[in-house]
């Protein structure tokens, strides 16, 4: 799987379980979907769900998916396989498969996912791929996980958080601008003045290093690669691939 990403929850397991697998929970804090629906099927049997993204104002895009778990497993651990494609024409994404795990450690809970996709348009496809949409999944994905850790170690929920971030952005933004229209007016004392660039320079880098709110959701909070412990049995099978269970996946 060449995108990952791993977040400790100081949550219960099945709190977390819970907000991940119910369409309607799961849809709250997961930037990557806008619309998430089962589709009828047999109980027991692998669930078939259809999910829209909205990629700009006016324009959603679909597919389907399937996906299994194993709530029972050795230590605790909890894991869930899907698998997902879409037929849409302006879908980036061909099709697609990962998995969640769910991994008790201490007081806490590694709620970490590894997937992979195809990208549609050919050689077009793949270098976007490579140079745009593979890191905007990838921080999508660790931004919405730690978007669901405030929400269950803290109950801000997913519609607050998210205003929360807005209110963030905005005031960094504002003191970007401020200081722009500041700085090429000539109002600004000292050197600034005279080095309008620099100025602003110093704008942007401050607002974008500057630590977010604690109940602004980050993708910086969550690991974006295997921890250098997996090197060990026990957390290679903490991390690998549920084979077993993606094998087991027809197409959906």
């Amino acid at each position: 799987m060449r995108l990952y990403v791993e977040a400790r929850i100081r949550a219960g397991t099945g709190t977390v379980w819970d907000r991940s697998q119910s369409p309607e929970l799961h849809q709250r804090w997961d930037l990557r979907f806008g619309e998430i629906e089962l589709l009828p099927g047999e109980p027991g049997a692998p669930r078939r769900f259809r999910y829209a993204t909205r990629v700009l104002p006016g324009l959603t895009v679909s597919g389907t998916g399937i996906s299994a778990g194993e709530q029972n497993r050795p230590g605790g651990t909890r894991t869930s396989a899907l698998r997902f494609a879409s037929a849409h024409p302006l879908s980036f994404i061909e099709e697609g498969r990962g998995y969640w795990r769910y991994v008790p450690d201490g007081d806490a809970l590694r709620f970490l996912t590894g997937y992979d996709y195809r990208p549609r348009w050919g050689r077009f496809g793949r270098v976007a791929d490579r140079l745009v949409l593979r890191p905007l999944m990838g921080w999508a994905t660790a931004w919405s996980f730690d978007r669901l850790r405030l929400w269950c170690e803290h109950g801000i929920t997913p519609e607050r958080s998210m205003r929360y971030a807005l209110a963030e952005v905005s005031v960094r933004l504002a003191a970007v601008l401020g200081t722009t229209s500041l700085a090429f007016t000539g109002t600004l004392p000292g050197p600034a003045a005279a080095h309008a660039v620099p100025a602003v320079l110093a704008a942007v880098a401050l607002a974008s290093l500057l630590p977010p709110s604690r109940r602004t959701p980050a993708a910086r909070r969550c690991l974006r690669r295997p921890p250098a412990r997996s090197a060990g049995t026990a957390d290679r099978a903490s991390t690998a691939a549920p084979t077993a269970l993606l094998t087991a996946l027809e197409k959906p």
